[in-house]
């Protein structure tokens, strides 16, 4: 387990990091309407959640479900989130880090950024449970179910994850880790932990529950796409506050 608390990087070139901030809002009323309103979260799983088999044609959801069409459900289903934990983790994610991957963006394509690394990781997710369901494979491997919902920020999160660890890979990072010990280590150690703990998940056993193939996709996702995106990085800003954190306090 691994949660970020603090990285102190400060933003250089905007004051209020409005994209990042306004997608935790989205997501935050989105849960709460979720949670407890008037339809229910089967309803709303049904209407806006990603189903692979749906998705890619292998079943019919009943009449009016879902609510958009199917092909927007890989993007509707980034702001739906199952429990308050899982809300409150995937925006921890987005606070910490997301703010200054938007610095070094800009607003508008910091907003594409997410929802691709998020569309990705949601058709990542699907092909893995697609291939999975007609494949014979050891029991030792646990893939998605074609039939199940994925919903959450997970993967676009993901994304944002990769891109910041691109950008300021020495910046010493407050985080907990393994069920709550604070530490304090450079984003290539408590991003690689994390990381391999996505990999090892994915592939040899993790909670059925979580989409870890979606987050692995979306991580790829904002690997590749922070270097064709990004246009207000200073790799010197990104020593000096790699220095400011590292020096003792």
């Amino acid at each position: 387990m691994f949660l970020p608390l603090h990285d102190g990087v400060p933003l250089e070139h905007m004051k209020t990091p409005v994209v990042a901030r306004s997608l935790i809002v989205v997501c935050v009323l989105s849960y709460l309407f979720y949670a407890y309103g008037p339809y229910g979260e089967d309803v709303m799983v049904g209407g806006l959640g990603l189903i692979p088999s749906v998705l890619l044609g292998a079943e019919i959801l009943p009449e009016g479900y879902p609510f958009v069409p199917v092909w927007l459900t890989p993007i509707t289903n980034i702001f739906l989130h199952g429990s308050w934990f899982h809300l409150i983790g995937n925006m921890l994610f987005l606070w910490v880090f997301g703010d200054n991957v938007e610095d070094a963006m800009g607003h508008l394509r910091f907003l594409v950024f997410f929802l691709l690394c998020g569309v990705v990781a949601s058709l990542t997710h699907t092909l893995v449970a697609f291939y999975a369901a007609g494949a014979s494979l050891p029991d030792l491997f646990i893939f998605p179910a074609p039939h199940r919902p994925l919903i959450g920020a997970s993967g676009a999160v993901s994304g944002v994850v990769a891109a910041y660890l691109i950008l300021y890979p020495r910046v010493r990072i407050w985080a907990l880790f393994l069920g709550g010990i604070p530490l304090r280590l450079p984003a290539y150690w408590a991003i690689g932990f994390w990381f391999v703990l996505q990999f090892v998940s994915a592939f040899f056993g993790g909670d059925d529950g979580v989409g870890w193939f979606a987050h692995l996709g979306g991580f790829i996702a904002g690997a590749i796409l922070i270097p064709i995106m990004r246009h207000r990085y200073d790799p010197v800003l990104a020593r000096a506050a790699a220095q400011e954190m590292q020096a003792p306090r």
